[in-house]
């Protein structure tokens, strides 16, 4: 998804992990910080077709301050709408190239082993038909990297 009012965006660390995770609002375009990874991927993987307002989070409306402000203060990075929940069990995973030129996404699984690419999950569940039998398809996973937000990058010295 490019830049828009209705974005997801993450931010991330000086060790290069994502550390917050937020969405911003349909409506009026604040900040909403959402407290852990799952529930985040929960709304981004409905986002299209049912964007986040504040209304949404428990005790809040737009009226109120927003969680968090969009600075330069941290490294920004945005997803894509409507990637795939990560399948229970398994953890997504992006981290900041050391340049901080792209960010590289893999998942961990529930017996340790970290995948790298579609190619390589597929070949897990093949030799893993537990996790088929619990509905984990190949399609349940995104590679796809987030985007940097370069106007919040450090400044080179």
């Amino acid at each position: 998804m490019e830049k828009s009012h209705q974005s997801k965006k993450h931010s991330v660390n000086t060790s290069n992990f994502i550390d917050i995770w937020s969405v911003q609002c349909g409506e009026c375009f604040k900040w909403r910080l959402i407290p852990t990874q799952e529930e985040f991927e929960e709304i981004s993987s409905t986002f299209a077709e049912d964007p986040f307002v504040c209304s949404k989070k428990p005790g809040i409306s737009c009226g109120d301050p927003a969680d968090i402000e969009y600075d330069d203060s941290r490294t920004w990075v945005i997803e894509k709408p409507n990637l795939p929940k990560t399948p229970a069990g398994f953890k997504r995973r992006m981290v900041m190239r050391k340049d901080l030129s792209k960010m590289d996404c893999y998942y961990d699984t529930p017996n340790g082993k970290r995948l790298r690419s579609l190619a390589e999950v597929a070949r897990f569940l093949d030799k893993h038909p537990e996790y088929q039998n619990n509905d984990v398809l190949v399609s349940d996973f995104s590679f796809t990297p987030p985007k940097i937000m370069e106007d919040t990058l450090p400044k080179k010295v």
